[in-house]
């Protein structure tokens, strides 16, 4: 029972949307309480959409009074809202803390795509990403995840139902690895959004040891900032190559694409006029992703203030995917969406409170963040 919980043993003030199941599970373990109340509370909030605790009726009177005096469910709150003229939707979220980040909608005929932040900012300074510009702040907690799926799907209503996430906002979520992985395992949660691990994408620069980690924990699609197909351009491109180079990030996605058969890696490859869009650059694609099951999205460039490229033009685009195509790579042609509100890929920027922390943590991204 309840009672017989010695009081320091009391878990307080904990936001219950930093739990996955696991975790609450052992909230409940801890407060005298069996492990099932997990799975009826996360029913309760993601399911039904009940956060005031006296409605939860299957919990006892003591529980309920507990919840309600120690525990809280809290999502960051709408500030901005903007729609598209292609029906693209983005939120600016505000946090408790003041933060601001981004989080965008992209409704397609047969599914609904949401496109989530894992940082306040990004501290790997992709020289080509608005985002990365901005510097960084934090990460975001567990709630703070998770809450904007929660957030979106309530805003968006029955009619717009989210089928896919895809961890492609602001940040590096393998630099946020266990509140990344505990948010994404509440997606796939049977008792929370129900997704499909196929449904659900977690994008990486390449942070190496995070993704052997990843393989070993939890199952979800990859994929992968690559961007050029030398370690020189590379370098300047996406800076944390410098520390985890092409050949050690693609042994990573060979590896990960042994979890499941016909398991495919996709490939986010910007094109950059005059930088990485010549035949040369295709063919080194071709060579490079030859010995990986994979898939290849070509993402046409979307300037910034103060950007320093152009994007490809659409026939030399064209001739780069047929090159690929013809080699036998499945490879697309991202369309752009909710340029007009500033909501296409690379072009999420929030609000950063401190960017002159930027510089300092690229020169400490190290076994730490991922051990």
């Amino acid at each position: 029972m309840l009672n017989s919980v010695p009081e320091p043993a009391k878990i307080k003030n904990v936001n219950l949307l930093d739990l996955d199941r696991n975790g609450l599970a052992a909230f409940f373990v801890e407060l005298g309480e069996k492990p099932f109340r997990a799975t009826q509370l996360l029913k309760w909030i993601y399911q039904e959409g009940v956060e005031d605790f006296d409605l939860m009726t299957n919990f006892s009177k003591s529980l309920r009074t507990y919840l309600k005096e120690h525990c809280f469910i809290a999502t960051p709150e709408i500030v901005v809202e903007q729609v598209a003229s292609d029906g693209v939707h983005k939120w600016v979220l505000q946090t408790h803390c003041g933060n601001r980040i981004e989080t965008v909608f992209i409704p397609e005929e047969n599914r609904g795509t949401l496109c989530v932040s894992s940082q306040v900012g990004c501290a790997l300074a992709c020289t080509f990403c608005s985002t990365a510009q901005q510097g960084f702040n934090r990460n975001l907690a567990t709630s703070e995840i998770i809450g904007q799926v929660y957030t979106a799907q309530k805003r968006l209503g029955a009619d717009k139902k989210i089928t896919n996430v895809v961890m492609m906002g602001m940040g590096e979520p393998l630099l946020n690895f266990d509140n990344v992985v505990a948010a994404m395992n509440l997606m796939m949660e049977d008792f929370a959004f129900g997704l499909s691990k196929r449904r659900v994408t977690i994008s990486t620069s390449g942070v190496v040891p995070a993704m052997y980690r990843l393989t070993e924990v939890c199952d979800v699609s990859l994929a992968v900032s690559l961007h050029a197909v030398t370690d020189e351009l590379r370098d300047v491109l996406v800076p944390i190559n410098k520390k985890y180079p092409l050949k050690e990030l693609m042994e990573a996605c060979r590896e990960n694409a042994k979890l499941a058969p016909r398991r495919t890696v996709t490939f986010e490859y910007v094109m950059l006029k005059g930088i990485n869009d010549s035949v040369q650059d295709a063919q080194g694609l071709i060579a490079l992703l030859k010995t990986v099951p994979s898939k290849l999205n070509l993402i046409p460039f979307n300037p910034f203030p103060n950007s320093i490229y152009a994007c490809s033009s659409k026939n030399t685009i064209h001739q780069f995917k047929t090159l690929l195509n013809d080699a036998g790579i499945v490879t697309t042609v991202r369309k752009t969406r909710g340029e007009d509100i500033d909501a296409a890929c690379g072009q999420l920027v929030g609000q950063v409170q401190d960017k002159s922390r930027r510089h300092l943590k690229l020169k400490t991204l190290d076994a730490e963040h991922v051990a």
